[in-house]
């Protein structure tokens, strides 16, 4: 628990520091109130990423003096994941890297991953047998999709007020775990750091919201994420393929939904924005009954209660994932289980049904 507190520290204090100063970052205020996605009514600094990646590197050196061994692992960890960074943070500060080269940057940090981690899918774990992965032109495509799509999928689920934060939490807590029972150090120690600077963020950005993740912050959790569960399954292979899918589940299938929405159902470009994530409809047809509709304090409620229904949907995948973490049956079967429910849940609330025990009812 070393890392993951004075990842924590590091993080709130640096948080704090740049909400403070917040109009020193002038071109890194979120000020558009008019966008599909916007749903705050006021200026907020969106570089939440910068202290999140700080304090990381930060606990990382503290960690090496520790434990020296683990070095050249978080040193080649923390060298992939700038690159995301470096693209999410850059869009930050100026509005002007279109998705596209985001995802490209992503993909080239997840070849580097490859390179200097061996971070590959090498293995695809099935009921009774393991299909091992051997050509490179097929592993390295299928790793860099991985990687990167998951990277990506974060920035997607990051719509509200510790939303993607503390589903991300949730994640790396459960890489801790499995990695601690398996006796892989490296991936322990990484993803408490990764979970402690992300929850150092958090106290400042929920439920206010005085300050935004970002796409830095967004892609380098992702990246971490993706990584670090690449590294844990492919390094142990007590631990079945479909924790990681599991695991990952409710971002990596928020992304192939909106995809297919999209590109299929409304034909559009799968990168334009859009306002009917699964976050947005509980936004606007479930918080929006229990709070109100326009004012801006009832905004802020509404904002702040969306979170906490994903938090828990996220952790019907999150919780079989580390119970059953080395049983590729079970794991099997609640990933199916998930996507049935994703989506009979999605059509419920598209038709104005929502489950009562969704609504949280107003008290006045």
């Amino acid at each position: 628990m070393f890392s993951f507190l004075v990842s924590f520290v590091a993080s709130a204090l640096l948080t704090l520091l740049v909400i403070k100063h917040a109009k020193l970052h002038g071109p890194a205020l979120d000020s558009n109130f008019g966008g599909v996605q916007k749903v705050h009514q006021h200026a907020v600094a969106r570089i939440g990423g910068l202290p999140i990646f700080l304090a990381v590197t930060l606990t990382a050196c503290i960690s090496v003096l520790r434990e020296p061994s683990l070095g050249y692992w978080l040193a080649a960890l923390l060298a992939c994941s700038s690159i995301a960074f470096g693209g999410g943070i850059v869009e930050d500060y100026t509005g002007t890297v279109r998705p596209s080269r985001r995802l490209v940057l992503t993909m080239a940090a997840a070849v580097l991953g490859y390179l200097v981690l061996d971070a590959k899918i090498a293995r695809l774990d099935m009921p009774f047998v393991s299909w091992h992965l051997d050509s490179l032109w097929l592993v390295l495509p299928l790793t860099v999709l991985a990687v990167a799509g998951i990277a990506n999928a974060v920035n997607i689920i990051d719509g509200f007020n510790g939303l993607a934060s503390v589903v991300t939490i949730f994640m790396l807590l459960s890489l801790a775990y499995v990695g601690w029972q398996v006796g892989d150090m490296f991936v322990l120690v990484s993803a408490l750091t990764v979970a402690g600077a992300t929850a150092g963020f958090l106290i400042w950005n929920y439920p206010a919201g005085l300050i935004f993740l970002g796409d830095g912050g967004a892609y380098f959790i992702g990246f971490m994420l993706g990584e670090l569960a690449l590294l844990l399954v492919m390094r142990n292979p007590q631990v079945s393929t479909w924790y990681a899918a599991l695991l990952l589940i409710y971002p990596a299938f928020e992304t192939i939904f909106s995809v297919y929405r999209r590109m299929f159902v409304r034909g559009k470009s799968p990168t334009m924005p859009d306002g009917i994530h699964l976050h947005s409809l509980i936004f606007r047809r479930i918080a929006q009954w229990t709070v109100g509709r326009k004012e801006a304090r009832a905004l802020m409620k509404r904002n702040a209660r969306t979170s906490p229904y994903l938090w828990l949907f996220s952790l019907t995948a999150v919780i079989p994932a580390t119970v059953f973490w080395r049983n590729t049956e079970v794991l099997i079967f609640f990933c199916l289980l998930f996507i049935i429910s994703y989506v009979w849940l999605y059509a419920r609330i598209v038709r104005f049904k929502s489950p009562r025990w969704l609504i949280w009812h107003k008290k006045d």
